[in-house]
């Protein structure tokens, strides 16, 4: 008698999210709960909720098709489309977290921050990068982004520039050089408090999530600002200089 193998059952939404956290946003997306109501498969819940199942299939299996930089040598890129580059991969990733990880931040300190203070003091941290990171990005969307696609176009195409009412590209980029150790720092002092993103032994589903996911903004900050002050910022001062020579 052949004994045929027992099919692996489907996983459910919970342990969707467990063996890939960034499930958690698109599930958010659908209004799929996969905390408390996690132990269900997505088809059933996708059935029980009247949501169309390929939609979310779509989106899940779009996370996999993500470009990743790596292998990608940024130092040889105009600077116009390095700064685009930024904006469109860095920033808008920052926009996108940042509301996220407010409300599950806020979430998980309300339900377990009694056994966990640390918690308290990371949502509040993390506020603060957040606040900080979205006014920063505007400056450099409003004002110096601008003035170095303007130098970058200007040495291909060989024509003049006038220097910007902020004086040199130098002065902003001192400040927001500044707001990067700031915030660095703020995500430090974050790693540090969550034991280096290490979720308890009583963790629920929303609390790993929270820890995975401010270990993923944490990297993405780190190649960010490495894309900025390694990279942007010296070319771009010494490409004003070939405008406006001392």
């Amino acid at each position: 008698m052949v004994t045929l193998p027992v099919a692996e059952r489907p996983l459910n939404v919970g342990e969707m999210v467990v063996a890939d956290y960034r499930k958690a946003e698109v599930f958010r997306k659908y209004g799929i709960d996969y905390c408390c109501g996690g132990k269900k498969p997505l088809e059933e819940v996708c059935r029980q909720k009247g949501i169309d199942l390929q939609n979310v299939q779509n989106d899940l299996n779009a996370l996999d098709q993500k470009p990743d930089d790596a292998g990608q040598n940024f130092d040889i890129w105009e600077l116009d489309a390095l700064a685009a580059h930024i904006v469109e991969k860095h920033h808008n990733y920052v926009s996108e977290s940042v509301p996220m990880l407010y409300e599950l931040g806020a979430k998980v300190a309300r339900v377990h921050g009694e056994r966990h203070p640390e918690l308290i003091e990371i949502a509040n941290l993390f506020r603060a990068v957040g606040q900080e990171l979205q006014m920063h990005m505007h400056k450099e969307e409003l004002m110096l982004f601008p003035q170095i696609a303007k130098m970058a176009a200007s040495r291909r195409n060989g024509t003049s520039i006038t220097r910007p009412f902020f004086g040199s590209v130098e002065n902003p980029i001192h400040m927001m050089e500044s707001e990067h150790e700031s915030s660095g720092n703020d995500m430090e002092e974050i790693r540090r408090l969550s034991h280096d993103f290490t979720p308890p032994m009583d963790a629920c589903t929303s609390y790993c999530v929270l820890y995975a996911k401010l270990q993923e903004f944490e990297q993405d900050l780190h190649q960010h600002v490495h894309l900025e002050n390694n990279i942007l910022f010296p070319k771009s001062i010494t490409l004003e200089k070939e405008f406006f020579p001392a």
